[in-house]
């Protein structure tokens, strides 16, 4: 089992958005038969049977073992991931284009950033775990709390350049056999559960 797992296939996302079937992925953290999973969600054993095998076609579980109890062979299933996120490419048609329009003090382009970032790194773990080899990535996560937006603004314009200056220094167009890597850098205002999230962006 998969910590995370990508879902590129619009069908497998929209089998994974299904309430029953969620419920039931949760559930499958834990190897269980569709018996044991009825009875853990209060569901008839044959409408569970009917959700796992969508479950199954679409690979977001997997067959564990096989137990014969009399005539009757019991499947222990278990879910392929601990946690799924849901690629943009599964909504091609009107996934985010960071191309249209960008400016990089809209909240909107730097969802389109993240939602490319989902899309790009989905599909190299996707490769990576189908040749057996790990994606090469780098990740900072920091909290800072700034004391005025004035601050907040030249925390960016520095950030902004120390970052231009790192990518100036080490970028090398014509290195042989060199490999282009994609930086993405973003601050937004922190969000918890005691968190208005739909209170208009701070000035």
């Amino acid at each position: 089992m998969f910590d995370i797992a990508v879902i590129e296939d619009p069908a497998a996302a929209e089998a994974s958005l299904d309430p029953v079937r969620a419920r039931l992925l949760a559930a499958l953290a834990e190897p269980a038969s569709a018996t044991m999973l009825a009875a853990r969600v209060g569901l008839a054993r044959q409408k569970v049977n009917y959700h796992l095998r969508a479950l199954e076609q679409h690979g977001l579980i997997e067959l564990v073992e096989e137990r014969r109890k009399g005539n009757v062979t019991e499947r222990i299933m278990r879910a392929t991931a601990a946690s799924y996120v849901i690629s943009p490419t599964a909504l091609a048609a009107v996934r985010p284009d960071p191309a249209q329009t960008p400016d990089r003090l809209s909240a909107r382009w730097l969802l389109a950033i993240a939602a490319r970032l989902v899309q790009d790194v989905g599909g190299l773990i996707t490769g990576a775990d189908r040749a057996g080899k790990r994606v090469a990535t780098f990740a900072i996560d920091a909290d800072v709390r700034f004391a005025s937006a004035a601050d907040r603004a030249a925390f960016a314009d520095e950030l902004a350049a120390a970052v231009a200056g790192l990518v100036g220094k080490y970028h090398d167009e014509r290195a042989p056999g060199g490999r282009q890597h994609r930086v993405v850098l973003a601050l937004h205002p922190s969000v918890n559960a005691a968190s208005d999230t739909t209170a208009s962006e701070e000035s």
